[in-house]
């Protein structure tokens, strides 16, 4: 009774019951009006692609000048240029790889999807080891992705391969995909089961609590609704507006300690998103006339060409999440085991 209350007592004062609450409407939702989900969740899911999808990368560029606030970055143009540089210049790497190896890159973007969404969303475990950190980054990653797989195989398979062929490569046969499938869908129980045996032994009741309650959100969610759908629901009302809340504490945001107020919090991002959201969306509408001019395409297309969009942008900003925002996982995995010299 005493982990209930625990439990309900961190449910209240945490960040995360925002995302929560969104996907418990989003599933109960897609249980209630299986066939009208999608127009329900079309207008909740434009404008928060547009507030939170789109917005939370827009703040990238505060990100290494908050990391050192005494360096004096905020008013150093040599830093913005070097940002602009770098950062571009990932992005078109990116596009360079989609012109030159398509197939190569639909997996790598995969792959940097599974890692930035797992280690940006698995829970917070601040005295777990950084080895800890990693896999539980890379479940948490791989279940989002398996999930959909092994229960909407049509669906999810149709949409690896309409990104294959609208990049230009073949479409994987639908025996690779079931086997890939079924893998996949294997190592990620093993794993969850493992890792909750090995918190369990180290005591960690908490940290298994936590992750059952969040693993049975996203299994409720994924099941539930298809894939274009759950995922969309999953990046923009978890993935995105989470990064938000923690982009705000880490730019210095003073709110209720523990206790964000969700529009409050929102307001102070975006003022500071503004000028970027603005650019990337006046960016995507040439985007989307220019292939619109190109051909007429497809719902399918229309998404292929959405997350071809998104692994362009994808790259610098997970790594500027993975090397700045969480470089003490990194710092502990350089450390010496006690006992051992450095």
């Amino acid at each position: 009774m005493s982990l209930f209350f625990a439990g309900l007592s961190t449910f209240r004062t945490s960040r995360r019951r925002y995302s929560y609450l969104a996907i418990l409407a989003a599933t109960a939702l897609g249980l209630a009006f299986p066939n009208q989900a999608d127009r329900l969740l079309a207008l909740p899911l434009v404008v928060g692609m547009v507030g939170l999808g789109v917005a939370h990368g827009a703040c990238d560029q505060w990100v290494v000048p908050a990391a050192v606030p005494s360096s004096g970055l905020m008013g150093s143009w040599h830093y913005w240029l070097r940002f602009l540089v770098g950062y571009l210049g990932l992005a078109a790497l990116v596009g360079v790889l989609w012109w030159g190896w398509p197939a190569l890159t639909v997996g790598l973007f995969f792959l940097l999807t599974v890692w930035h969404w797992g280690s940006a969303d698995a829970p917070a475990t601040p005295r777990v080891s950084a080895g800890g950190w990693l896999v539980h980054s890379l479940l948490r990653g791989l279940l989002l992705f398996a999930v959909p797989a092994w229960w909407w195989p049509v669906q999810t398979s149709n949409i690896v391969n309409d990104l294959l062929v609208f990049a230009g490569s073949s479409a994987l046969r639908p025996a690779a995909f079931s086997v890939a499938a079924q893998s996949l869908g294997a190592v990620v129980l093993a794993g969850h089961l493992g890792l909750w045996a090995v918190y369990g032994r180290q005591g960690r009741v908490g940290v298994v609590l936590t992750d059952l309650l969040e693993t049975t959100l996203l299994l409720g969610l994924l099941v539930v609704l298809p894939p274009r759908l759950s995922v969309g629901v999953y990046f923009v009302f978890w993935h995105s507006l989470q990064h938000v809340l923690r982009l705000n504490h880490w730019l210095g945001r003073s709110g209720a300690p523990g206790k964000p107020r969700l529009l409050a919090e929102l307001t102070f991002f975006l003022r500071r998103a503004a000028p970027l959201l603005a650019l990337s969306c006046l960016a995507l509408l040439l985007m989307g006339w220019w292939l619109a001019a190109e051909q007429r395409p497809s719902a399918a297309a229309w998404f292929s060409f959405a997350l071809v969009v998104a692994s362009i942008v994808t790259m610098p900003h997970a790594l500027l999440v993975t090397l700045v925002m969480d470089a003490r996982h990194w710092r502990m995995l350089r450390r010496p085991a006690p006992g051992q010299h450095p």
